[in-house]
């Protein structure tokens, strides 16, 4: 059982390198073992190119006979843009399957392991599962519900404000939580922002303090205004900014696509664009996993609705006084009315401190 932890531990940290750049598909790793040996290893690199699986059994060759498969999903059983990776698995001769979880796909979904089992192979499943859930988050959510997982990013004062009574905002947190943002910014497939938070801040909403490739960039602007002259909408940026909107003036919508941008006409509701429609039509185009950035009144609204999975607070040793809260919401007297959420971790980077947290009314299947 030890062996089989460290082993699959080995096929977690693999996964971990395609998180942020498989989209539709699953990160996945994968370790063969042969006479406590590591003969073969892979993980998933992007949709379309070869599984996990089969990278490890390429690396392996006939090493693969009588060996140990680690894998951290079930192996697939069904023809998309790759063969099956069950039918990779038992034409190398694999004699045991240690899966960390099933795959909620509906055309795999435990048929994997089945074949497996049927062609005499031993099966093994759930280990270290919940890390394995961890790692796919975005893709579980998005197979079981149709809609990406949500994680909210704020900085804030230690009185709660994340901007000044003026809108300044930069910098509350220091260049380590900086450099922590951008990295989750490459772990997402979008980062999503309200219109008030470009025209108050002109951000890039690119990945620059780490390596990482740039998310797509998704500006909630029910009315369209976005200046052209903006950042988002510049060169090569504008080639992944998505515009998303309930205004239906075509003549208006090509400018934006004029200058490289995409529009996306979303339904509305009470005037602005309706986030579940939003985030049905992202989840369509391959997006799994969104890091919501602001403002405040797009934050309360998914807040509300409870269209958010995850809250990260990154709160810096400040204090503004009279400033922005994080969430817009109106009409709570009470705190039996307030919106609870889960403590999930604290954590210290660099000079500020972190909160990870889980809104209670979350969705989440994680």
């Amino acid at each position: 059982m030890r062996d089989d932890l460290r082993y699959m531990r080995r096929a977690v940290s693999l996964a971990r390198k395609g998180v942020g750049r498989t989209a539709p598909n699953p990160a996945v790793g994968c370790v063969i073992v042969r006479d406590g040996q590591i003969v073969g290893e892979g993980w998933h690199k992007q949709a379309g190119t070869p599984h996990a699986e089969v990278l490890a059994l390429a690396q392996a060759g006939e090493l693969a006979r009588g060996a140990d498969l680690y894998v951290t999903l079930e192996p697939c059983c069904h023809h998309g843009k790759t063969p099956p990776c069950t039918e990779a698995i038992i034409a190398a001769g694999v004699s045991r399957v240690v899966a960390g979880m099933t795959d909620p796909f509906p055309q795999v979904a435990g048929r994997g392991l089945q074949a497996l089992r049927q062609a005499g192979i031993t099966v093994e499943s759930g280990l270290l599962e919940q890390q394995c859930r961890e790692l796919n988050k975005g893709f579980i959510k998005c197979v079981t519900t149709g809609l990406p997982y949500v994680i909210y990013k704020s900085a804030m004062t230690l009185d709660g404000a994340i901007a000044t009574v003026t809108g300044q905002s930069r910098w509350i947190s220091c260049e380590v939580s900086r450099r922590l943002v951008h990295r989750l910014r490459a772990a997402c497939d979008a980062v999503m922002v309200g219109v008030d938070t470009i025209l108050a801040d002109n951000p890039q909403l690119n990945v620059r303090h780490v390596r990482g490739r740039d998310p797509l960039r998704v500006v909630v602007d029910s009315r369209l205004r976005t200046p052209e002259s903006f950042n988002v909408l510049q060169g090569g940026l504008a080639k992944k900014t998505l515009l998303a909107t309930c205004e239906r003036d075509e003549a208006l919508h090509a400018r934006y696509i004029a200058q490289g941008a995409q529009v996306l006409a979303c339904r509305a509701f009470d005037g602005r664009v309706a986030m579940p429609d939003l985030l049905t039509k992202l989840a369509e185009r391959g997006v799994q996993t969104i890091l919501l950035e602001g403002g405040s009144r797009l934050a309360g609204d998914m807040l509300q609705h409870g269209l958010i999975d995850e809250c990260i607070f990154f709160y810096a040793p400040k204090v503004v006084g009279n400033g922005f809260a994080p969430f817009a919401i109106s009409g709570i007297t009470s705190m039996d009315d307030a919106y609870r959420l889960k403590l999930l971790k604290v954590a210290m980077s660099g000079d500020d401190m972190v909160v990870y947290a889980r809104p209670e009314l979350a969705c989440s299947l994680v």
